[in-house]
């Protein structure tokens, strides 16, 4: 290693080493074991994909998008002031994502990925009378069921399933629309991350990750997965959250709050881990109990209504279990998944991510910090939080494989710790690297 490399950087740089030897262990043991059991069920271990090195009508924008933001975005994000950066971040978000997705085209990238066999979409039909559906929901989880409902229909509870559902009834139906609504609102996350990164330690610190936050390689999988549009969601309620408990219209946004967790936990049984990063948020509140009457009772709301329409959850949560271990997951190795999900997060996350989390376990353990609640702890703390559910998520062995979109509402909470790094240009331009590679060396699943 250098030796004039700065010590802290020189940290930084081992640590995303040891971040890639884990991707290469990933493909290479995972290759091996898919190779002679066929137990991983994923093209190209660890992600879900295919080899295909391809190019597309995207392809020139993402790279107009990319060297755009390394040499613009730091500099415009110190210099804009608030609510312009937050809309030119949606903005360039939106540009970045599209363009990624039509590197595979209109109908492989975006139209056709909510249409497959797996999806809801296929679902949409079974749904004409609402109430019915939820109260029968039950019945078609399991494997054996009659009429059993597609992998990710019975896979989640009937949220996602119901936005498209609704999005029909008003015109937007079909792959292309359901399609650019994923998109349209998962971009919305790197707006809602910034905010709440500004509200809970700094707007320095917020301006600092906000590039970082556009050129996620996560945009890969937000564009077309309806796991960014549960990104969205679960962002949003940690947003409200935290501009409720640092004294912002604390009444209104805890309502809010509470709302977008209930719906929150409706989309996926798995984002009610989010509820470490809801504590972490309490935690760095300054006015952390004046809200909490109103987000129980936003919070309730959601259950409630699905409750009356007929939809029992924590039923619905059992057999899934079962299914689960019917499916894919029950011949998927444990062994290899519960360290191979981390790799797919450091693809998903980047290489800068990395560097960010390694600066941030050194403010939180190392003590090196005098004031543990200046700016840079508080986003140490609120990176880790959301570090830990994931580590959760991981440890219960209910997300072998396909974490890559399954882990995005906990991703995007990872990617404000590369504002601790100095020299973001260097750092951006292997963000967008990483991104660019993946999506056109591989057809992803989503």
């Amino acid at each position: 290693m250098n030796r004039d490399l700065p010590r802290a950087t020189a940290r930084d740089l081992s640590a995303v080493t040891a971040a890639a030897l884990l991707v290469l262990a990933a493909v290479l043991i995972g290759a091996r074991i898919e190779d002679r059991h066929g137990t991983l069920r994923v093209g190209r271990p660890p992600l879900l994909a295919d080899w295909a090195p391809h190019a597309g009508p995207g392809t020139p924008a993402a790279l107009v998008v990319a060297a755009a933001v390394v040499a613009y975005g730091p500099s415009l994000a110190a210099r804009l002031s608030w609510r312009p950066l937050l809309l030119t971040a949606w903005a360039t978000s939106l540009a970045w994502t599209w363009s990624l997705a039509l590197v595979d085209g209109w109908h492989r990238g975006v139209a056709e990925q909510l249409t497959t066999t797996h999806e809801y979409l296929r679902a949409v039909d079974r749904f004409r009378d609402i109430p019915a559906a939820l109260r029968d929901f039950d019945a078609h989880i399991l494997l054996g069921a009659p009429d059993n409902w597609p992998a990710h229909v019975a896979g989640h509870p009937p949220g996602a399933t119901v936005t498209f559902v609704l999005l029909d009834r008003i015109g937007l139906g079909g792959g292309g629309w359901a399609g650019a609504f994923v998109i349209t609102a998962g971009t919305t996350a790197a707006v809602a991350v910034l905010v709440a990164v500004g509200r809970l330690a700094d707007e320095t610190l917020a301006r600092r990750a906000a590039p970082f936050l556009v050129l996620a390689p996560a945009a890969v999988w937000v564009g077309t997965s309806a796991d960014g549009y549960f990104t969205a969601v679960a962002a949003w309620a940690v947003t409200l959250l935290a501009l409720a408990v640092t004294g912002h219209r604390p009444a209104l946004t805890g309502l809010g709050s509470g709302l977008l967790f209930g719906l929150t936990v409706h989309l996926s049984y798995g984002l009610t881990l989010f509820a470490v990063i809801g504590a972490a948020v309490l935690l760095l509140g300054t006015r952390r109990l004046r809200p909490l009457p109103y987000a129980v009772a936003g919070f309730l709301v959601v259950p409630a209504v699905f409750a009356a329409l007929g939809f029992d959850w924590w039923e619905a949560y059992r057999l899934l279990v079962t299914r689960y271990h019917q499916g894919a997951g029950g011949v998927r190795p444990y062994g290899y998944w519960v360290w191979a999900n981390l790799a797919c997060t450091v693809l998903v996350t980047g290489p800068a991510t990395v560097a960010g989390l390694r600066r941030a376990g050194g403010l939180l353990v190392g003590g090196r910090t005098p004031r543990p609640r200046t700016a840079a702890p508080r986003l140490a703390l609120l990176a880790a939080s959301a570090l830990l559910a994931l580590l959760i998520a991981d440890l219960s062995g209910m997300s072998k494989a396909e974490t890559e979109r399954i882990w995005l509402p906990f991703a995007f909470w990872l990617l404000p710790a590369a504002a601790l790094l100095p020299g973001p240009r260097a750092w951006l331009t292997a963000q967008a690297a990483l991104a660019l590679l993946l999506n056109h060396l591989l057809l992803t699943g989503w």
